[in-house]
């Protein structure tokens, strides 16, 4: 269906001081209309203006130093392109559950006065698709005075809460640039070992959710003989690809969206945004859908695939900061270990490395001061490192440090033992001899 298209700096004049724009996200960041608004920035055509959004990708002028007063960032979930920014302080960061990122457009928390979207070329019924990230961009489109849409043939027309009408937006620009893409890299041997510790908790049947990245990746590569799996999840990857065509993911035994690969948002390459490129298997959905826990614990076996930068040795996981300084968000990892948590059968899983790349251990009697805890203590069921998988659901403290420390680095374990010991004194030795 033919639409009226302006160009990107055009279209950006309808900002003016003090808005809320709302950006779609990670691999349909609108850069084009972006750097637009940025250019009238540095011309100081507005101040006080406000950008949000959950997770954009590549590189951002408008939270620089030089456009201070001018832009505020407002994130959902920091991510590389805006850490240095946001730890020192020109890029902000609001802490949130993804669930209700959308919550707060919708019900006014955070209203949003324009919307700059990426979505796909109209189909002959007059709808566009939001192609691979739906999240709180639905959500701000439906709220915002004005919606501004960068049509581009290179975004996936992908179903679900993805299909819009083209009357829901306002101003037309075109863009041909190709989506932001991850590519894979090769597994290392610590992601695979993780991945085969992970792999052993997980059943025939079980409903997934992971992220992206190489410990997610090393557990995908260990799925090739499962059955039956199925995926609800707040995104995926190109690791998902091969257990698709190898028949293993099917969905046929989830108890809502049965037959479905339910996401909210994806990063990969362009091999997966041609998979839900008009894919009926797939659905993109709101986050109000895929991040609910109440969605979530409908299906069986549900097995939530999280990482942390740092655990204690009561269960406090730390995946936001490392002590004082931002370094991604709370996301969805909550979400998803209370679904899984409550799912009849599901295992909420927390897949980290023992120690850092300088050798750090990452698992220690006390968080640093200033880290933020994302899964509290009595949210813990399963950690798992690359010595090991360990459930702490329903264990005691003492018995906690014990099964903690015992999937440590061995260079760390007898510094976490003395330091348990002298926490808890010589009843932890009596309480933990059978474990």
């Amino acid at each position: 269906m033919e639409y009226k298209s302006i160009s990107a700096e055009e279209a950006v004049k309808v900002i003016k001081t003090g808005d809320r724009v709302h950006l779609s996200s990670v691999a349909v960041t609108p850069h084009k209309l972006i750097n637009a608004m940025v250019e009238r920035g540095r011309n100081k055509e507005f101040y006080d203006v406000k950008v949000q959004h959950i997770h954009i990708e590549d590189k951002v002028d408008f939270a620089d130093k030089e456009f201070e007063g001018i832009f505020v960032s407002e994130q959902f979930f920091v991510g590389g392109n805006l850490r240095k920014q946001t730890q020192a302080g020109y890029a902000d960061y609001i802490p949130t559950f993804l669930s209700e990122t959308q919550k707060l457009i919708r019900e006014g928390y955070l209203k949003v006065d324009v919307a700059m979207v990426m979505v796909s070329t109209p189909n002959k019924h007059g709808y566009v698709s939001l192609g691979t990230s739906v999240d709180a961009t639905l959500a701000a489109i439906e709220c915002a005075d004005i919606v501004i849409a960068a049509v581009n043939p290179n975004v996936p027309f992908a179903w679900g809460d993805a299909v819009i009408p083209m009357n829901m937006i306002d101003y037309f620009v075109d863009d041909n640039s190709p989506l932001y893409a991850h590519e894979m890299e090769p597994l290392s041997e610590l992601e695979i070992t993780i991945g085969k510790n992970v792999a052993e908790l997980i059943e025939d049947g079980a409903c997934l959710q992971m992220g992206i990245g190489g410990i997610p990746n090393g557990v995908l590569a260990q799925l090739g003989n499962h059955k039956d799996l199925g995926v609800h999840t707040e995104m995926f990857a190109d690791g998902i690809l091969p257990l698709v065509e190898k028949g293993v993911v099917t969905g046929r035994r989830k108890q809502i969206d049965k037959g479905k690969m339910v996401a909210s948002f994806l990063m990969g390459t362009k091999t997966l945004y041609d998979f839900i490129d008009n894919n009926p298997m797939v659905a993109m959905m709101d986050v109000k859908h895929t991040n609910s826990v109440n969605m979530i614990r409908q299906n069986h076996k549900v097995t939530a695939i999280n990482t942390a930068i740092a655990i204690d040795i009561t269960g406090q996981v730390c995946a936001d900061s490392i002590g004082t300084k931002f370094y991604s968000g709370v996301g969805g990892q909550i979400d998803f270990i209370r679904g899984a948590g409550h799912s009849e059968g599901g295992k909420p899983i927390i897949a980290m490395p023992s120690v850092t790349t300088k050798g750090l251990s990452k698992i220690s009697s006390i968080l640093l001061p200033g880290s933020g805890v994302v899964t509290t203590r009595a949210n813990m069921h399963w950690l798992v490192t690359e010595y090991g998988a360990v459930n702490l659901y329903g264990k005691t403290l003492q018995q906690r440090a014990k099964l903690i420390t015992s999937v440590a680095h061995p260079n760390h374990r007898e510094t976490l033992e003395k330091e348990a010991f002298e926490r808890y004194g010589s009843h932890y030795h009596f309480v933990n001899k059978n474990i």
